[in-house]
């Protein structure tokens, strides 16, 4: 077989066509066109303090983000390009699928490993700037918590491939319907199945914010189940709501720190993210990554003969990880650009809902001082990390609105 198996690189072409396509296609990129020009300016609506604690916060987290980043990618780079990875896993004993787990666990030790004083480096900076109310164990708690799903759905993804590469010689296909099948199937349990192990939910109990919030949805035509209210506070000062989950799971969530501001606030932030349940951005991006997925399984197979190694030996667990983090990586611009977008029209839909851009923008300035948003970020972190658009931006658009829609 030549190392670029020819029905595998149509198909890679095809999926890479079809993503190209439904991304062009169906990303809302001219949100408010003939609208009003209104520049962001970040010294219109914030003072000069404020901008400054941005700036610092920014500065401080930046070192410890990037060295973040950079680990990884090196971590990855190293597995896919050298042999350390396999050779580090050679000593593995045990059945074949015994030795991919255990090859799965040992390599995310060690690069999470390698990766704990940036974190606690940046623990520390939310703590200093009040934006966490964790203690260390809480938050070890939590990472740990985390570490392990990723490690679970890692663990996976490469058993699954070994496997089918083992068994059949163009295991691209059934790879590539796996990883589209885990991706649909992952989104659709996360809210009942994930958000759990990082948050307890009550309903909200009856009275003025829940009714107004549930006839919000009615006027939205979004249907939902129930309105919850998240313990965030126990790990965090920032405020945030969102709409989770797909038919009867649909419910409004809300951070319990979210609930001390004005309610017509509350109200616009919940108008936005009933502009994604509206427009099933949710299930849109989950469909978009299934294809990314596909695409993802059938690429591996193509590289993979660049490899000494074929990948249905255990120790080919290391090549596939370093490739599936690459991947991640690589693929993070893109998705932020896509997301801007999409946001922007959740935001245009806050407005048309409510028809109140003033209040947006004072729930934008909150959400921005409280939350210690970054008011103008380089170009390097808007493409590496904003997936929405800026909170000056997103006052220019309001106040873009508010001229269209004047009299």
């Amino acid at each position: 077989m030549s190392w670029l198996d020819r029905r595998a690189g149509i198909a890679l072409a095809l999926l890479g066509a079809a993503i190209v396509a439904v991304v062009a296609l169906t990303t809302p990129w001219g949100t408010m066109r003939g609208a009003p020009a209104v520049p962001p300016d970040p010294s219109l609506d914030f003072t000069a303090a404020e901008i400054a604690r941005s700036r610092a916060f920014d500065a401080a987290t930046s070192v410890p983000s990037y060295l973040s980043l950079g680990l990884t990618v090196l971590f990855a780079g190293v597995l896919v390009a050298t042999p350390w990875g396999a050779r580090l896993l050679a000593g593995l004993k045990g059945p074949w699928w015994l030795r991919v787990l255990l090859g799965v666990v040992v390599l995310t030790a060690v690069v999470e490993l390698l990766r704990w004083p940036l974190g606690v480096w940046f623990e520390g900076e939310l703590r200093e700037f009040g934006l966490s109310t964790q203690n260390w164990a809480s938050w070890t708690g939590d990472r740990l918590k985390s570490i392990g799903v990723r490690t679970a759905i890692t663990a996976i993804m490469v058993l699954a491939v070994v496997a089918l590469a083992r068994r059949f010689a163009r295991w691209w296909i059934p790879a590539a319907i796996g990883a589209f099948m885990l991706t649909v199937g992952a989104s659709f349990v996360y809210p009942v199945v994930f958000e759990p192990l990082f948050n307890d939910f009550r309903s909200m109990p009856a009275g003025q914010l829940r009714t107004d919030l549930l006839e919000l949805a009615e006027r939205a035509d979004v249907p939902v189940e129930d309105v919850l209210v998240a313990d965030a506070s126990r790990r965090t000062t920032s405020l945030n709501a969102y709409v989770s989950g797909f038919g009867a799971t649909r419910r409004i969530v809300v951070y319990d720190t979210l609930l001390a501001a004005p309610e017509k606030e509350v109200e616009l932030i919940i108008a936005h993210e009933l502009g994604h349940a509206k427009y099933n951005d949710v299930l849109h991006g989950t469909l978009l990554g299934a294809l990314g997925a596909g695409f993802g399984a059938v690429l591996l197979f193509c590289v993979a003969p660049l490899w000494k190694r074929p990948l249905s030996e255990p120790v080919a667990t290391a090549a596939i990880m370093g490739f599936l983090s690459l991947a991640t990586v690589l693929s993070g611009p893109g998705q932020n650009l896509v997301s801007r977008h999409i946001e922007a029209r959740a935001d245009l839909h806050a407005l048309d809902l409510t028809r109140d851009p003033r209040t947006f923008v004072a729930m934008q300035k909150r959400l921005a001082i409280t939350n210690i948003s970054d008011l103008s970020p380089d170009v390097v972190e808007y493409v590496l990390y904003a997936s929405h658009p800026t909170a000056p931006q997103r006052i220019a658009m309001a106040r873009s609105w508010e001229l269209m829609k004047a009299p």
